[in-house]
């Protein structure tokens, strides 16, 4: 693989500062967001006052943990646009993604927000080795999903030539990777074996390939797979952080001379981490569950946002900031399928939306060839347990579930009873993946 190691003038100089100098512009980004919230959101006025803590309470980085957390059923609970901190005209973009209830999370942001973020995922891609002219084949998906533009205007910011190839076409995706030599590709980790797979189905040798770099997110994916995707391809394999909630992609990314975990951009995302059970900080170092407030958001601040993912706090090495952990698991009971994040609560309400069916079902996570798949067992309803009520029924909630929730999934019809009963808590997910 090519040395795409850093050189002088690469990096913006907050990325080597002293952890002195980061602290200091935290603490005042901080103050600054903490009133911004405070004064523009009715919710954070609202609770704010009732833990009995003020933006002016705040006088080192630790006073942080005195404010209140904020959680993903607060976006919808105040859906679409009651967490604004400007006034509707002046955000101009919108984003979201699915939830539990049949409402979407909905983010916004300001013109500041969306030259923010171009930067940081510019910064992300230099961290991963990539550089202006270079040629980005981009097969995050676009539209709602922040992957898909958040990736785009990075790779401009960046000074790159984009690809906009968006998800799916595999066979047009290994067509346009070879015809157009791009220096990186930037998708999810699951995605990039199927691509692998059709290198292999076309004849071709995925290491005469002209990709140097994958930048893989979305999703959690192990060091195992990182290992195969470079040998596979002579490239280097990086992981890029993000969520919709605090940005998109690019809030913290690898350095590709190091890859021992996301850089946290530091200068414009605080991160904590807390224990899940009892919200207590933990010490850096400490295994819990990843908190970030936003320090530059206009449209949209985040104070103290529990991300349910779980990881720790690291040290910085290739740059000055911490580094995080390779996200290991999630403090919830969310799935993550090929980029999409799937709650049990979904499934069953887009079973109860279906006719023919009963009000019982069990999710099957398990590995399709290289790609992670779902199967969801349902029963027939006692008055619809014939074979073509049952085939209508499939057929209908797969649609639903493609339609509303985003994913491909096979339903499996039993008849009433076929499903497992718990005499407690129900047993919702059986993750029969492969384990690397």
């Amino acid at each position: 693989m090519k040395d795409l190691s850093p050189k002088p003038g690469d990096l913006d100089p907050i990325e080597v500062a002293s952890r002195d100098e980061i602290g200091a512009l935290q603490l005042d980004r901080l103050k600054w967001s903490l009133r911004h919230a405070y004064d523009n959101v009715a919710m954070y006025k609202a609770r704010f006052d009732e833990a009995g803590v003020h933006p002016d309470d705040l006088k080192t980085l630790s006073d942080l943990a005195k404010f209140p957390f904020t959680y993903k059923n607060d976006l919808r609970d105040n859906y679409p646009f009651g967490l604004f901190a400007v006034p509707r005209e002046q955000i101009i973009r919108l984003h979201a993604s699915s939830g539990t209830t049949g409402k979407p999370t909905v983010v916004g942001y300001t013109k500041a927000d969306i030259d923010n973020w171009a930067d940081l995922v510019a910064r992300s891609l230099r961290a991963s080795g990539l550089r202006k002219g270079d040629m980005v084949h981009n097969a995050y998906g676009y539209g709602l999903f922040t992957g898909g533009l958040g990736a785009h205007y990075g790779i401009e910011r960046l000074g790159a030539t984009v690809v906009p190839m968006s998800g799916g076409q595999t066979e047009k995706q290994v067509n346009l990777i070879t015809d157009f030599k791009p220096d990186g590709i930037m998708v999810t980790p699951s995605y990039m074996l199927n691509i692998l797979e059709q290198f292999h189905k076309a004849g071709l040798d995925p290491r005469d390939s002209s990709l140097q770099v994958g930048v893989f997110g979305a999703e959690p994916w192990t060091d195992a797979m990182r290992r195969e995707v470079e040998e596979a391809f002579d490239m280097h394999a990086v992981d890029i952080y993000g969520l919709s909630e605090i940005m998109g992609p690019g809030v913290a990314n690898e350095c590709v001379e190091t890859k021992d975990g996301p850089v946290i951009w530091e200068d414009h995302f605080y991160p904590e981490i807390i224990n899940p059970a009892t919200g207590e900080v933990c010490a850096d170092g400490e295994m819990g569950e990843l908190v970030f407030t936003t320090l530059t958001k206009e449209g949209l601040p985040m104070i103290r946002y529990r991300t349910r993912d779980l990881t720790r706090l690291l040290p910085g090495t290739a740059r000055s900031m911490r580094r995080m952990e390779k996200i290991t698991g999630r403090s919830d009971d969310m799935m993550i399928l090929r980029g999409v994040n799937v709650f049990p609560t979904q499934i069953e309400e887009q079973l109860m939306a279906t006719g023919g069916l009963a009000p019982h079902f069990q999710i099957e996570l398990y590995t399709a060839g290289r790609m992670d798949a779902m199967r969801v067992y349902v029963e027939a309803s006692p008055d619809a347990a014939d074979e073509l009520s049952k085939t209508a029924a499939a057929r209908m909630l797969t649609k639903r579930i493609k339609d509303n929730v985003g994913v491909s999934t096979e339903i499996v019809v039993g008849e009433p009873g076929d499903v497992a009963r718990s005499q407690g808590k129900a047993v919702r997910v059986i993750d029969n993946r492969k384990k690397e």
